[in-house]
């Protein structure tokens, strides 16, 4: 498979590039980053003394031309601005972006009737293998307070996380109650006593975490926690390239990674 990768000169962008290179089954065809980014036109293995001759390129629509898939991990606005070129050319998306508006929601689905789209907020197989185990316990202890804290690097810019808004779906999905009615996201002041039945969301940002998710089941006289933490970026990779492979066999529609997976309760519209 013909692998291109957004955002080359990041974190992430670095940590798949160099996945996708160790990967037999793929090559690097795309390495695409911002306008004005000081890595535009050095080769995108520089950072790992490797010589590709995959130039960095802010140059999307010439670059796609020759990939099957994207994987983006950007922001919002230069996703959706790719996701129309890839709509253009047929080239199927695994996005890792998270912060997307409703609007931006909804011409993912748009395209998804045109091109195979997965999108998560979270593409470690641990964190989906989590979120299912924080489901079936949701089931059992509904009449708890459920707590969810989440932790990241101090250059993270969306808050509470992709991944924390998801677990927060999943258990207000199975509290059979929408997220936005029962979520609480902000406690300050004089805030009353607990409202029974309501997600508390805490939020915190420092230093170079990678990614950290508890889920604190609140009883009488015990609590529960289920917890991902994430030591390296290297699972977010894994998963982006598992998510590729499953794409090879869509022609079109929106995926997430429990589709990936094969985990009850996938997502796959479009």
């Amino acid at each position: 498979m013909k692998i291109a990768v957004a955002g080359a000169s990041g974190r992430m962008g670095r940590m798949l590039i160099e996945a996708v290179l160790a990967a037999p089954d793929m090559e690097l065809a795309a390495a695409l980053d911002r306008p004005g980014s000081p890595s535009l036109g050095t080769d995108a293995g520089a950072f790992m003394g490797q010589a590709t001759g995959v130039t960095i390129t802010d140059q999307a629509e010439q670059a796609l031309k020759g990939a099957d898939v994207l994987i983006d991990f950007t922001r919002p606005e230069a996703t959706l601005a790719y996701l129309d070129i890839c709509t253009r050319l047929g080239v199927k998306m695994v996005i890792g972006t998270t912060g997307f508006s409703d609007d931006g929601k909804a011409r993912l689905q748009t395209a998804s009737r045109h091109i195979a789209i997965v999108q998560a907020a979270n593409m470690s197989p641990g964190v989906n293998i989590a979120i299912r185990l924080i489901e079936l316990a949701t089931q059992m202890l509904a009449d708890t307070d459920i707590e969810v804290i989440e932790a990241h690097h101090k250059h993270k810019v969306d808050a509470p996380s992709g991944t924390a808004l998801a677990i927060g779906e999943a258990i207000a999905t199975q509290l059979g109650q929408p997220l936005k009615e029962i979520g609480v996201f902000a406690r300050e002041g004089h805030t009353g006593p607990r409202q029974p039945g309501s997600i508390g969301f805490s939020t915190i940002r420092g230093g170079d975490i990678v990614g950290d998710h508890t889920v604190l089941f609140a009883g009488t006289g015990e609590q529960i926690e289920i917890r991902h933490r994430a030591t390296s970026r290297a699972h977010y990779a894994d998963g982006s390239l598992r998510a590729c492979r499953f794409l090879a066999g869509q022609a079109h529609g929106l995926f997430d990674m429990r589709a990936v997976l094969g985990l009850p309760g996938s997502r796959t519209a479009g």
